[in-house]
């Protein structure tokens, strides 16, 4: 299985030193100090997993971040809690998405959005999980992923969810 095709010469990597954080800017001061601050300790720590898009120039046009945790099984709504254990449950989350400013309306969100959801997949194939979690940021990126089938959970309306089968519909097709 691969992810959604990038310009010539663009390639997704983890993310190293090398790479010019400094340089991105989103316009969104949380999204850009997460990449440029805390990114590559919380790599290091092995609590986040960040992979940036370059450009054929080395440039950093978007990136993501990844990790697991744990909902409550009663944070869920009814319809996907009701088959389920009684406890904390296991869950996916795409932590961070951002696009340089330089890059937006390319539909490189997107894109990176469907990596994303496409290492999560795969991910699944190893460690089991009921869905993919986020916050969003605020409003627009809340229209941005309620656009891919993401729904509020329910007393949270900045947390958003993608059940498993769901996910699994998008990253294979079926």
């Amino acid at each position: 299985m691969s992810g959604p095709r990038f310009p010539e010469g663009w390639s997704i990597e983890l993310l190293d030193r090398s790479h010019p954080r400094q340089k991105f800017k989103s316009g969104n001061g949380d999204v850009d100090q997460w990449l440029k601050k805390s990114a590559l300790q919380s790599l290091k720590k092995h609590l986040t997993t960040t992979k940036v898009l370059l450009d054929d120039a080395c440039n950093i046009a978007g990136y993501y971040s990844l990790a697991f945790s744990q909902i409550d099984f009663s944070d869920l709504p009814a319809d996907l809690a009701k088959k389920l254990p009684r406890r904390q449950l296991p869950v996916s989350v795409l932590a961070w998405l951002g696009v340089d400013q330089s890059f937006q309306g390319r539909g490189i969100g997107q894109r990176l959005l469907a990596t994303s959801l496409v290492d999560c997949y795969e991910a699944s194939q190893t460690f089991a999980f009921i869905a993919v979690i986020l916050d969003c940021v605020d409003t627009q990126a809340k229209r941005f992923y309620q656009q891919f089938d993401f729904a509020e959970l329910p007393g949270y309306p900045m947390r958003l969810y993608l059940p498993f089968k769901s996910l699994e519909t998008l990253a294979i097709g079926g």
